[in-house]
């Protein structure tokens, strides 16, 4: 009764916003103070985790990410890596949201158990991996496609084509890797979208790209109407590594993902971690080796990595 009169309200709500208001306001309250550019806490340095910024050629400011670089890279100093980039969750965007994976990847890679490669780790701009209609502040997903990814290759020793990158993120970002994935298939070897809110995703697929009625996104973009034109098309994809906790309150909503892509026949692997809530840090502390491996394998088979 109550799940009922709720979709009614939202509803309600969504038939008096008139469509050219709703896209004027498409600004969601953020939780804290937006930056482009956000230096690494004392508490989560790492030897081998650099902060570095970009002056953004579309906002003419400067963007900040941090990198991993395997001892590797400073030892072999002819050598070219594969780069995996990682898109952290929550809103608004942070270059520093997940860098506390960086120990677990220097773990397995210092050990040998995984080859060299490095990692990115992205800001997702205001509305974290998303271009928002209207806002040219606010436009993660070009940044990063568009202007990020091409900085990174042309400043450090990359492998620098679809063949030497993979594609990573969890919750929001998510979210960001499923779509980009889809959309910019020409760009990556190997995605791994993680613990995505896809039931967020489906709201927004029906209801003419609203995420609430105060918060609407630009036709099509979103994970469930990009996967069926990915469906029709004939770009090849990139190997997709679908992982998420037992326990996470996204659980159910990844399961009827996964049957989507099922039904659209589009292939894809997936890792059911017991037990684990929503927390990327908990993937890895349990399987982040499994991840590692699957960007490994598929960097190797297309040859960036020997």
């Amino acid at each position: 009764m109550l799940r009922s009169l709720y979709c009614l309200v939202f509803f309600g709500l969504l038939l008096a916003t008139p469509f050219s208001a709703a896209a004027q306001s498409t600004k969601p309250a953020a939780s804290k103070e937006f930056s482009w550019v956000n230096p690494i806490p004392t508490r989560l340095q790492h030897k081998r985790l650099e902060h570095h910024t970009f002056t953004s050629p579309s906002m003419n400011q400067e963007v900040g990410y941090c990198i991993y670089l395997p001892e590797a890279y400073q030892q072999a100093k002819d050598a070219r890596f594969p780069v995996i980039y990682y898109l952290h969750g929550g809103r608004p965007g942070s270059e520093t949201k997940s860098i506390q994976l960086v120990s677990i990847i220097d773990e397995h890679i210092s050990a040998g158990t995984i080859p060299p490669m490095i990692y990115v780790f992205v800001n997702g701009g205001p509305v974290s991996h998303y271009n928002m209609p209207n806002r040219p502040e606010a436009q993660g997903a070009d940044v990063f496609v568009k202007e990020l990814i091409p900085h990174i290759d042309a400043t450090y020793r990359t492998v620098a084509k679809r063949e030497g990158r993979g594609i990573e993120g969890f919750s929001q970002g998510g979210r960001g890797t499923t779509r980009i994935m889809f959309r910019h298939p020409e760009l990556f070897v190997s995605a791994a979208p993680g613990g995505s809110g896809y039931a967020t995703e489906k709201r927004i697929s029906e209801n003419d790209g609203f995420e609430n009625p105060k918060l609407q996104f630009g036709p099509g973009d979103n994970t469930w109407d990009l996967a069926r034109e990915a469906a029709k098309g004939s770009k090849e994809l990139p190997r997709i590594l679908v992982h998420v906790g037992t326990k996470d309150f996204n659980y159910e909503a990844n399961l009827e993902y996964m049957d989507l892509l099922e039904e659209l026949d589009i292939p894809f692997e997936k890792l059911i971690v017991p037990d684990v809530p929503h927390s990327a840090k908990g993937i890895y502390e349990n399987e982040g080796l499994v991840l590692l491996k699957f960007h490994a394998e598929n960097l190797r088979n297309a040859g960036a990595i020997k």
